[in-house]
């Protein structure tokens, strides 16, 4: 039961505050020294465009604002939340395995505090244990691909010059992170692909950040940049993992958060859609008289399924696509499409706006991902034709197309086409989810 100190869950979109709200969690984010972001500000080559969660959107009920906080902190107050009620008994433990008889989930074998194995048996068991689930495969046989690996540390006893701006650097390999994780601390991170991770245990890595990104970095973040390398600073890898999501034929079991579902973090939006995804649930589940009817939560389980799919659908296409995009290349239509998404966020107005909504989770609607995609594609099509149509502009401008398509179909093929682009299914998405919010 003590903290945990990791390098995740660091940040809560707008989108995943109302979700915690209408849960009634939301002072769950105070008294953790928790920073308020309002801004992206987003740097290439020299330039910089701040571009905010859009403010005046009349469909979102909230304060268009994120939170950038310690997870651990988080975590704990969340368990403070859950063992103040009656109902609940909370138990620390290491779960060894699923107890399974005839294909339905009956409970789980688990070392307690003590190292005695035990177990304990329930009508309903949520499987909930993250990226690194060793869960997972008793349910399904669903493989996680690992994308890179963010690289990240903090500089201490510092304050950023803009503290409610999440920082990003449109760098080389792929992009460098910056945001005020606690009144005092600075979250530096870079992202780095598999055969380019330096050492970190002979040096190699610190000389890497202090040599080959800081100088990437703009002047007046640099300084807390190389602070925390130059004092010594932690630093820590992370894998970022992909995995779709799909359902189990196994009863008596759900599966929720980085176990059932990833996306790439740079939109960090992993702990927004498990809040939604609970909030769907808790809908789904509180009209049933007990929990032991494997058949009738099973129903359950296929239609919250389908309903989670606006918000997830949008998030996982949007986190490849985002993901994609800020990776440096030399290729041309790549660059195109890096430099297109630049300007598209830099440009203001409908499209930045509306952009950010998406980013932020306040209009969860794969459309108007789709929408936004397309006038990106649009957009850095249009630059690699200028001033003047050339054969090279036109062969990289079909590569361009390609590339937004690779982005766009295999999510349209894993969360279902139908889901995706009729409209009917956001619909009742929305209903379900209001009805929710009443309960």
């Amino acid at each position: 039961m003590s903290e945990p100190v990791r390098m995740m869950g660091e940040f809560m979109q707008p989108g995943g505050r109302l979700m915690l709200a209408k849960l009634g969690l939301q002072d769950c984010l105070e008294e953790i020294d928790a920073q308020k972001s309002t801004c992206l500000s987003l740097y290439k080559d020299g330039k910089k465009a701040v571009v905010p969660f859009p403010v005046e959107d009349n469909n979102f009920p909230y304060e268009p604002t994120g939170r950038t906080f310690h997870n651990g902190r988080f975590v704990q107050r969340l368990r403070q939340k859950a063992s103040s009620l009656p109902n609940v008994r909370l138990e620390e433990g290491t779960v060894k395995s699923l107890i399974e008889e005839k294909g339905v989930i009956k409970g789980v074998t688990y070392k307690n505090s003590s190292g005695e194995e035990t177990t304990a048996f329930a009508p309903l068991t949520v499987v909930c244990d993250g990226c690194f689930s060793n869960l997972r495969r008793s349910l399904n046989n669903n493989d996680a691909e690992v994308m890179s690996y963010q690289v990240g540390y903090i500089s201490k006893n510092c304050q950023l010059e803009e503290p409610e701006y999440l920082h990003l650097v449109m760098a080389k390999p792929s992009f460098t992170m910056m945001y005020q994780l606690s009144s005092t601390e600075v979250r530096c991170g870079v992202e780095l692909f598999p055969g380019q991770i330096p050492s970190i245990a002979n040096g190699d890595m610190t000389n890497f950040l202090r040599n080959t990104m800081a100088p990437q970095v703009p002047p007046k973040l640099r300084k807390i940049f190389l602070k925390g390398i130059d004092e010594g600073a932690q630093i820590k890898v992370m894998p970022t993992k992909r995995m779709a999501a799909t359902l189990s034929d196994k009863k008596g079991a759900i599966v929720l958060g980085d176990a059932f579902n990833m996306r790439h973090p740079s939109i960090a939006s992993g702990m927004m859609v498990l809040l939604s995804d609970i909030l769907i649930l808790r809908c789904l589940l509180q009209p049933l008289d007990y929990l032991g009817d494997t058949n009738k939560v099973s129903e359950v389980i296929k239609s919250f399924y389908v309903i989670r799919k606006p918000m997830s659908a949008t998030v996982n296409t949007l986190g490849t696509a985002f993901s994609q995009v800020l990776i440096a290349s030399t290729d041309k239509a790549k660059e195109a499409m890096r430099q297109g998404c630049y300007d598209y966020l830099s440009s203001g107005g409908f499209g930045a706006s509306g952009l950010m909504a998406l980013l932020g989770g306040m209009n969860p609607r794969p459309l108007s991902l789709i929408f936004h995609l397309f006038v990106v594609t649009l957009s850095a099509t249009v630059q690699l034709l200028s001033p003047f149509p050339s054969p090279l502009g036109i062969w990289h401008s079909l590569r361009l197309l390609g590339l937004s398509m690779k982005m766009l179909v295999p999510h349209l093929k894993a969360e279902g086409v139908s889901q995706m682009l009729f409209p009917a299914y956001a619909a009742v998405y929305r209903k379900t989810y209001m009805t929710a919010t009443t309960i």
